[in-house]
Formats: C-alpha cells, sequence, structure tokens
C-alpha cells in the first residue's frame, strides 16, 4: 500500500504541474484580484476534487465486485489517458497557465461556487480518478473502497498543496517565467516524461484483479 500511495502521489505531482482548466482559472483569478481570491477559489476546487472521488471510489468498489474483468481495461484506459497528458504537455505551442486573462471582481461566495463549478464541469477529473486509482489498488488486500480513498486523498493534498503554493507565488512566478522561458520548456519535458512512463508502466503491467468484496 505504500508503494502506492507514493505512486499516486508522483503521478498526481506530475499532474498538477500539467496546466489545466483548474490551474488556469486558479492563475488568472490569483493575477487579476489576489492570493486571497485565488485560495477562495481553490477551495471551490477542493470540493469539486472530493466529490468527483467520493462518487468514482464507490463506482469503483462495485465495478472490480462485479466485473473483474473492468480492471484491466481500467489500467489500459489509463495509460492511454496517461499517454495523452504526455503528448499534450510535450508538445509545442499550448497556452502558457501564468498568462494574465481578463476576469471581473468576484465576492466570496460568487469566487467558491466558480472555483468548484471550473472543477466539476472539467470530466477529466472524473477520468483521472476512474482510470488511474486501479493501477495502484492491491485487490488482494481486500478493502478496495477504503483503498481507492485513501490514494485519492493522496491526489487532492498533493493537488490542493501545490495549487495553493501557485496561487500564493503566481505573481512572482509568472514574472520570473516571462524573463526565462527555457524553465518552461524544462517544467514540459520533465512532466511530459513523468506522465510518459507511468503510462508505459500501466500498459506493460500484467496483474490481474483478485477482488475482495
Amino acid at each position: 500500500m505504500t508503494v502506492g500511495l507514493i505512486g499516486i502521489a508522483l503521478v498526481s505531482l506530475g499532474m498538477v504541474l500539467t496546466p489545466g482548466p483548474n490551474m488556469i482559472y486558479l492563475i488568472s483569478r490569483s493575477l487579476t484580484q489576489g492570493r486571497r481570491s485565488g485560495l477562495i477559489s481553490l477551495t471551490g476546487v477542493f470540493l469539486g476534487f472530493t466529490l468527483y472521488l467520493t462518487a468514482t471510489c464507490l463506482g469503483l468498489t462495485a465495478v472490480f465486485a462485479y466485473v473483474p474483468a473492468a480492471y484491466t481495461a481500467l489500467k489500459l484506459a489509463g495509460a492511454a489517458y496517461l499517454l495523452w497528458m504526455a503528448w499534450n504537455t510535450l508538445r509545442p505551442g499550448g497556452i502558457s497557465a501564468f498568462e494574465a486573462r481578463d476576469l471581473p471582481v468576484e465576492r466570496p461566495g460568487r469566487l467558491f461556487s466558480m472555483g468548484l463549478l471550473t472543477c466539476l464541469l472539467n470530466p477529466k477529473i472524473a477520468i483521472l480518478y476512474l482510470s488511474l486509482l486501479p493501477q495502484f489498488i492491491d485487490p488482494s488486500m481486500g478493502h478496495v473502497l477504503l483503498q481507492s480513498l485513501a490514494l485519492g486523498s493522496v491526489q487532492i493534498v498533493v493537488g490542493t498543496l501545490v495549487n495553493g503554493l501557485i496561487v500564493l507565488s503566481a505573481g512572482a512566478l509568472a514574472a520570473f517565467l516571462a524573463r526565462r522561458p527555457v524553465w518552461v520548456r524544462v517544467q514540459r519535458y520533465v512532466t511530459g516524461t513523468i506522465l510518459g512512463a507511468f503510462a508505459v508502466s500501466m500498459a506493460t503491467d500484467r496483474s490481474k484483479a483478485l477482488v475482495s468484496a
């Protein structure tokens, strides 16, 4: 289980460092309205992660219990998803997350709800949980639901902490990267390589699910 926790933490770190809707919104909000607004928005994103995780884990437990063959299918789906993420990270072009965008000034309640909505309207998060958690679960240990919740909680903690640090340092990071574009390329290559390596590991793993309900 410890290996699984470390593995999901590393994958989560690679993913949270890959610009997506949540990161872009949080950085834009922080640059436009300040750190406090960015952190309030982050609480909404955190709730969205939690809701997705709970729903996915309950469904994942049922899938493992009644359709063991889905274990392999989910792992292959996870490999394909990671490869897609790796390609989008490494390919030339794309929008930098550290570019300020024009956003209206909003009140705390609105910031929270917009952070939540941004997270919930990103179906990739559900795919992330559904496809990645099986890779790090050991069905022979039983308690698939508890394992799923534990692993997913690691992803939420890593994602929230890293996004929080990005929110707090968004202004400084934007200025730093604007002066040093080579660092942006380094971040992309490192992140893409990590995601690609885990994708290969997933696709070549031949372990089978031994579900203990």
